[in-house]
């Protein structure tokens, strides 16, 4: 897909990789739509990028809040050709601690946003790409969702992170799958450990001792590049049904 033809919803896109993914996709000419609850950080963002970005604030478990913010798309841009899932809660917890067992609605609130709210977005966005104009080797759209090595490589207090992540990676063949009849591509980038405001609350010894695990580039991955590679996965074709690593061969120990 011709990135100049790109409009963007980008959930989580007040910060962290999905602010980055904003400002890439807007600095090669897509225009992008910012789908988050903090509505200082997503203000600002879309004041500093300008008139290819608005912010809508927007729930992204609540049906009727990612149709309001579908409609405002449409109002301002007139269609919805991709969609950026970044939206996402890391709460961990064990199984069973010192106070007890696991709470389920710490478990539920995790899959609700992370797992269900990628879901919600994706079946909407869906119903309206379907009404696009294909391209010349027609394609409607494109959905590139956020899933994590906790996937593959989940720690001990991870249970519901890498549960929700898990369903990520898992769902995307099959919707991937049922989209080709839509002319609607799927693919999922699971990041490994990236400097983002998750990461903020770490001293800076504790994120350089994780960053010395990763087998090479020695270091937290950038939220530009995690960016990158979703702008990559927009504009190339055969990028379908597919989960990548971007983790620099990181795979995470048991704690």
């Amino acid at each position: 897909m011709n990135i100049h033809d790109v409009v963007a919803l980008v959930t989580g896109g007040a910060s962290g990789l999905g602010e980055a993914t904003v400002l890439e996709l807007t600095a090669r000419g897509a225009k992008a739509v910012i789908l988050d609850l903090d509505e200082d950080r997503g203000e600002k963002l879309a004041r500093k990028v300008g008139e290819s970005v608005i912010f809508v604030r927007c729930n992204v478990t609540d049906e009727d809040s990612v149709r309001q913010a579908i409609r405002q798309t449409l109002d301002r841009f007139g269609k919805v050709t991709a969609v950026v899932n970044c939206a996402g809660v890391p709460d961990a917890a064990k199984v069973m601690s010192k106070k007890g067992p696991l709470p389920l609605s710490l478990f539920n609130k995790v899959i609700s946003i992370n797992l269900v709210g990628t879901l919600n977005v994706i079946r909407l966005a869906v119903e309206q790409m379907m009404n696009n104009a294909p391209n010349e080797e027609g394609e409607k759209g494109v959905i590139v969702n956020t899933a994590s090595i906790a996937a593959f490589d989940g720690q001990i207090g991870q249970a519901a992170y890498a549960a929700s992540k898990g369903g990520i990676v898992g769902m995307t063949l099959p919707i991937a799958r049922e989209c080709a009849d839509y002319g609607i591509r799927v693919a999922t980038i699971a990041p490994g450990l990236f400097e983002t405001p998750l990461m903020a609350g770490l001293s800076p010894s504790v994120k350089e001792d994780m960053a010395q695990g990763v087998p090479f580039p020695r270091r937290l991955g950038r939220p530009v590049e995690f960016a990158r590679m979703a702008a990559h996965i927009i504009e190339n074709p055969m990028l379908n049904g597919c989960c990548i690593r971007l983790d620099g061969a990181l795979r995470m120990p048991p704690r």
